[in-house]
């Protein structure tokens, strides 16, 4: 018996005439594994109460059937039906529910099924008699495979394509990596980084035969899925070349979903495809663009080599006709800004600790749902249950949202923020919130003939959520989930593996979420009701808590309390004070839960921040406090992460005007630099009036240019047109007239500014900017929102200034 092990790279399934044929390609230190589990059987449950009528209607596709020791939700005993074929599974399935019968995890498929329920995520041993080697890759046949830990080292390169602006030609492919910077190119003007080629069809198979040598185990791009694949396979099906890009040469599998329309997903066998854009908001990257250009300059500090998005069709065209050599110099500088965003923010580790965890396809793009179930489900079949299906007519969809406690508007000294760690799993772990547990008690209250909850009966087995649920304390699944998670995460943080740290976050966070939407079958509003009612609940109560020690609370978020001390201090008091209150909360909530429920406490309040200066703003027009929306000053030593460039201290903005990319760039330096003199008492007055003499005299029209995406098509704004559509229009009509195409029909960015003659593009802005319509929109908002604190205004520290003028 051989055994290798290996991590999951792709996973097919396949009808034959001996069956159903497992598929799973592997990166492993001996180079590249097929593994086929051949005559594999599909299988969905049926309640007992639909056995005879099942049978009756499935009997020509079914292979055979087992009872099982299984019962479903609704309590009832169920049957396994087994196929031999996927098609007969589906096609069975069908008839049942157009006959009014639920096959229980019928959509459960079953490539996907056979790792769950042996506890396989991305990384296993393969065990086989024979391992055959099969030209550049090992094959092995019905193998025993089980989970184990291992570390792979993917063979990664980065892609892209270069076409014509009317998209009927290909001009080449570049290709980057650690070993390789190489482009493939048609024309004759020979290349010092790549190769030439006198047609496309020549092109592309010279690129498909050094894929099939280089064989990479991942390849990565920049939307590369929906332009550059589906570009190939477009260019290769006019060529009447097939686009083999898998390993052993096979083709692409494409699919689309009828609700995303124009959206496609690839899968290549046995290689992996990342796009850089999925891929970085997967990891809950987020940037005002997601082109190249603007995540490049952001993170990298450099961008494309050709800049101007108007032009740069046009552009590459000239190139390949007139400098070739420039044209490879792009294509592959894209391919290597790719390389090093991805490098820059560990996607490539991230992508690998996330299907370690949960189960997913490294390439798979969200999936919060699946990765819920690719971990619930063996479990929950090991305590004796199968799955619901996806509820056909949700009822009560949604829960409360989280806790946010209105505010005490103010400019403070000396706020505390304290924080509860990861607010929502810890109380899944505390009060045992769990689709089994719910279940298991549902079971019980429907048996009892006492109209006493029998929760309330046996306080030692179960305890109350929220809306009527009741929740097993004992064998629960999701808080186990939970709490392993957590402790991975604990130990990644003190490894400093950030890439398995933030996978854990997200994926602990989605389990929360997940439970509320109906596109999860474990739907019930009692579940995620049960976690936020229970952080109200929470929150309030620390918050009593902190006002019984003598201090005023004056917000609270979701799991934040900001902590006003209300009297002089040094730092070092404050973090005493801060330190003090969070291990009195514990201290409480921990005899609380056990005197209370008999339950041990995960609620982990921490000591985030000490503000030694603290802005609490109130509601444009209103006395009213605000809410996820303040500013302050933390005060630092020169050697913390975080310093400003006069070492000592940090400024800190949320939901503020600083940090929102709908305000221009002069008004968000303005309100740091205001808010930077006010909390170091520094002279403020003056600068206020010398930005108004600036703004005047012209000295800032750069930075008062709007950026707005367009939501919708240019074409869908009827009613209540708003200013960047407006100016996009302009723009449109500007082009159009210079005979240049169009640029914001079908959505996009648009920078404009406001004029005496309304919004205008900057491709066409002739007109005067409105200084007094900037002034009343973006600068005295921003003034009155802190100097009223100090009993002033903008009118009145400008008025002398706005007389003179």
């Amino acid at each position: 018996m051989s055994t290798v092990t290996g991590f999951i790279l792709t996973r097919q399934w396949k009808d034959s005439r001996q069956g159903l044929v497992l598929k799973y390609w592997l990166h492993t230190p001996q180079g590249p594994l097929l593994v086929e589990q051949t005559q594999q059987e599909g299988i969905f449950f049926i309640e007992a109460q639909h056995l005879e009528n099942a049978l009756s209607l499935t009997k020509e596709r079914l292979h055979r059937t087992r009872p099982l020791a299984l019962k479903s939700f609704s309590q009832q005993p169920v049957t396994g039906f087994y196929f031999t074929h996927q098609r007969d599974l589906r096609a069975a399935a069908n008839r049942l529910k157009e006959n009014g019968i639920e096959p229980l995890e019928a959509d459960v498929r079953t490539v996907d099924r056979y790792l769950m329920e042996r506890f396989i995520t991305a990384t296993m041993t393969v065990s086989a008699g024979l391992i055959e080697q099969r030209g550049s890759f090992h094959r092995a046949q019905n193998a025993v495979i089980k989970p184990i830990e291992f570390e792979p080292s993917l063979r990664v390169i980065s892609f892209d394509i270069e076409t014509s602006l009317s998209g009927d030609q290909l001009y080449s492919i570049a290709v980057y990596g650690p070993d390789i910077q190489q482009v493939f190119m048609w024309g004759q003007t020979p290349l010092n980084n790549g190769q030439v080629f006198n047609d496309e069809r020549s092109l592309l198979i010279a690129f498909m035969a050094w894929l099939q040598a280089y064989d990479p185990d991942i390849l990565i791009g920049w939307n590369c899925i929906n332009f550059d694949l589906r570009f190939l396979e477009k260019t290769c099906q006019r060529l009447n070349l097939p686009l083999n890009l898998g390993r052993n040469a096979e083709p692409l599998e494409w699919r689309t979903t009828s609700n995303n329309e124009g959206h496609y997903f690839v899968l290549i066998p046995g290689r992996a495809v990342l796009d850089g854009i999925d891929t970085l908001k997967s990891a809950t990257y987020n940037f005002e663009s997601f082109s190249l250009e603007f995540v490049a300059r952001t993170l990298l500090g450099k961008g494309k080599l050709i800049h101007d998005p108007d032009d740069r069709g046009e552009e590459i065209t000239r190139l390949f006709h007139d400098n070739p050599q420039a044209l490879a110099d792009y294509n592959l500088e894209d391919c290597a800004l790719v390389w090093e965003i991805f490098d820059k923010t560990h996607l490539i580790q991230f992508a690998i600790e996330r299907a370690k965890l949960t189960g997913l396809p490294l390439d798979k793009v969200g999936g919060s749902v699946a990765a819920f179930e690719n971990q619930y489900l063996p479990r929950l079949h090991r305590q004796g249950y199968v799955a619901p299906n996806l509820p056909s007519n949700p009822q009560g969809v949604g829960s409360p949202g989280g806790y946010v406690m209105d505010s005490r508007p103010g400019l403070y000294e000396h706020v505390l923020v304290l924080d509860f760690k990861s607010l929502y799993p810890s109380i899944i772990r505390s009060f045992k919130v769990d689709p089994y547990g719910l279940a298991e008690a549902d079971a019980l209250w429907h048996a009892d003939d006492d109209t006493t909850p029998p929760a309330l009966k046996e306080i030692a087995h179960y305890v109350p959520g929220y809306r009527g649920a009741y929740f097993r304390k004992q064998q629960s699944i999701l808080p186990t989930l939970i709490e392993h998670l957590w402790l991975a995460r604990d130990k990644a943080k003190q490894q400093h593996n950030q890439a398995l740290s933030q996978a854990i976050k997200i994926i602990m966070n989605s389990f929360y979420g997940v439970m509320g939407t109906p596109g999860c079958r474990f739907f019930d509003p009692r579940l995620p009701s049960s976690i936020t009612l229970r952080g109200h609940a929470i929150m309030n109560q620390t918050r009593t808590l902190i006002e019984q020690k003598g201090y005023e609370v004056i917000y609270g978020d979701t799991d934040s309390i900001f902590v006003w001390l209300n009297q002089t201090l040094t730092n070092e008091q404050a973090d005493s004070i801060g330190a003090d209150l969070v291990d009195y909360v514990n201290d409480w909530w921990q005899e609380h839960l056990q005197s209370e429920y008999q339950l041990e406490s995960a609620l982990e309040l921490e000591y985030e921040n000490h503000y030694s200066k603290f802005l609490m703003p109130t509601m444009r027009g209103s006395s009213q406090g605000t809410k996820k929306r303040y500013a302050g000053l933390i005060e630092t030593t020169p050697d913390e992460q975080y310093t400003t460039e006069r070492k000592g201290y940090r400024l800190v903005f949320k939901g503020l005007e600083n940090v929102r990319t709908d305000w221009t760039p002069l008004a968000r330096e303005f309100q740091k630099s205001l808010y930077e003199r006010i909390f170091l008492g520094h002279p403020y007055k003056d600068f206020i009036r010398q930005i108004v003499q600036e703004i005047r005299d012209g000295q800032h029209d750069q930075q008062m240019l709007f950026r707005k995406r367009l939501r919708r098509k240019l074409a869908d704004y009827q009613k209540n047109i708003p200013p960047h559509v407006q100016a996009a229009r302009k723009a449109d009509e500007w082009l159009t007239q210079q005979g240049r195409r169009p640029r914001y029909q079908n959505r996009g960015w648009i920078e404009y500014a406001y004029t005496t003659h309304g919004p205008e593009p900057v491709e066409c802005l002739t007109s005067p900017l409105d200084y007094d319509l900037y002034l009343e929109r973006q600068i005295v908002p921003i003034v009155d929102g802190i100097v009223m604190f100090l009993g002033e205004s903008f009118s009145e520290i400008t008025s002398h200034q706005m007389n003179l003028l």
